[in-house]
């Protein structure tokens, strides 16, 4: 049978605020769940984290392959820069081009993710309380109605602001899955101090609440442990993860072009994998926040069709999602793709979330 659509004949003046939506899910006793995109990061700073702030941060580099490549592909959509080096990459080899050709575009792919994220951090407020405590806690509110609830918050920014957010107010049911090891626990009856080992993933991924779909600046994989950075040494966080990407040493971050891009890097990686297949499995409804389902986000899609597909099979799925919009064109773009998924959709007016207070 085919799935009835709600929105096609909607007008955007026509959306039901967020808090109806609220009111509703919560009237019906259904487990909600809250996916964010970017839109979160800008509507605390649009200056900081929007596309164009970081394309004129990497363009002041004045690298001389960056800027060959901006005026080629004339875009400032990173993703669509990266699709297009992928694109050029398969052309090359396709078409027998030369080792040393390949080689570059690897090359500029490489360093194009890398100052991204050397983007990301250089932009970044420097510590927790810039932001301020108001924010903190209107931001809390917004994520304790369902953290509070037991359901599960994902988010695909690289930013500290859920971090900090969560940090600063001490929350009680925010889980990210890292914990430290108790090192010398059989010299403790001797009155020594408490001595731990770095804070590493997995320890309480079963309780895990809190998930970085696409990575986010804290975290980093060593190799043989995935790894959360901390306020150490008397120095703020984002000062420890500069310094770490000063050696070299980068952040977890899915950077790639294309949805199946996306997915090749979330499969690389066990927590992203962990986080990802977390979301393929939700039940209730997920409620979506500044996240606008672009033309590289089938891989999100894809995740929320195997909760609604495969959930039946266990008699509990995922039923719908609540996607936030901020506009007449971004309804348009959801009406257009509402066919690719699953689940029932609804749409709601994102300019009436309080997300900062």
């Amino acid at each position: 049978m085919a799935k009835q659509s709600v929105i096609q004949d909607l007008e955007f003046d026509q959306l039901r605020s967020y808090q109806e939506v609220l009111k509703d899910l919560n009237e019906k006793k259904r487990s909600k769940h809250l996916l964010m995109g970017n839109g979160f990061s800008m509507a605390y700073d649009s200056g900081i984290f929007s596309y164009n702030a970081l394309y004129d941060f990497i363009e002041k580099l004045e690298d001389p392959v960056l800027s060959k490549l901006f005026e080629v592909i004339n875009t400032k959509n990173f993703e669509q820069i990266m699709r297009q080096l992928d694109n050029f990459i398969e052309i090359a080899q396709a078409l027998g081009g030369n080792d040393k050709l390949v080689d570059q575009l690897y090359a500029a792919n490489e360093l194009l993710q890398k100052s991204l994220i050397d983007a990301v951090s250089a932009l970044h407020p420097e510590h927790a309380f810039e932001m301020t405590e108001s924010q903190s806690q209107g931001c809390f509110k917004f994520l304790s109605e369902y953290l509070d609830n037991g359901q599960k918050v994902f988010s695909t920014n690289y930013d500290l602001l859920l971090y900090w957010v969560l940090m600063r107010n001490e929350s009680k049911t925010a889980v990210d899955g890292f914990g430290k090891e108790l090192l010398n626990p059989g010299d403790l009856r001797y009155g020594d101090e408490p001595e731990y080992d770095d804070l590493y993933w997995g320890k309480y991924k079963d309780e895990q609440s809190v998930f970085h779909l696409h990575g986010t600046l804290p975290i980093f994989d060593t190799g043989t442990e995935i790894e959360k950075e901390v306020y150490k040494n008397r120095k703020y966080l984002l000062t420890n993860i500069k310094e770490r990407m000063d050696r070299k040493d980068y952040p977890v971050f899915v950077t790639a072009g294309d949805g199946q891009e996306k997915l090749k890097q979330i499969y690389h990686n066990r927590y992203l994998t962990f986080c990802y297949e977390n979301l393929s499995q939700l039940t209730g409804s997920l409620v979506t926040y500044g996240f606008g389902f672009g033309e590289y986000d089938k891989h999100i899609i894809n995740a929320i069709n195997r909760a609604a597909k495969y959930g039946a099979r266990r008699g509990d799925k995922l039923l719908s999602v609540y996607i936030g919009i901020y506009s007449e064109s971004g309804l348009d773009w959801i009406k257009k793709i509402e066919s690719e998924f699953k689940c029932k959709v609804n749409v709601y007016n994102a300019r009436t979330v309080n997300a900062w207070g």
